[in-house]
């Protein structure tokens, strides 16, 4: 009996904040495609891009970068916010927990794993 071919996985690693850049919006098309073409996604969020998947976002002028943050949770994506960025930026890990549902902080020596483990590795910002 054959096995099924393994999913391959894309890594996108995203150091710009929203609204600042079209950095983001492209990272959700790119893993938007790559999810329609049966990959894994990661997205690991570092430096200024703490701040996208963060509660309350109300941009009046730019469409809503949480919204498209949200469908790819919904969708599986693995999203994760780097620890030290995301506190020095005043996101804790406590009680009031800053993100939306899905979204974890974690250490950014998780991106070397998820580096070897990825066919493909997109570095923007």
């Amino acid at each position: 009996m054959e096995s099924s071919p393994q999913k391959k996985t894309l890594t996108i690693i995203l150091t710009e904040g929203p609204y600042r850049s079209q950095y983001a919006d492209m990272a959700y098309e790119i893993a938007k495609s790559a999810l329609n073409n049966e990959y894994n996604v990661n997205i690991f969020l570092y430096m200024d891009a703490t701040h996208i998947p963060r509660k309350g976002q109300n941009p009046h002028s730019f469409p809503n970068v949480l919204e498209k943050i949200k469908k790819m949770v919904n969708r599986g994506a693995d999203i994760r916010a780097c620890v030290r960025c995301a506190t020095a930026r005043g996101y804790a890990c406590d009680e009031k927990f800053p993100y939306i549902k899905g979204i974890t902080i974690t250490s950014v020596y998780d991106i070397p794993d998820w580096i070897k483990e990825s066919d493909k590795v997109l570095s923007l910002g």
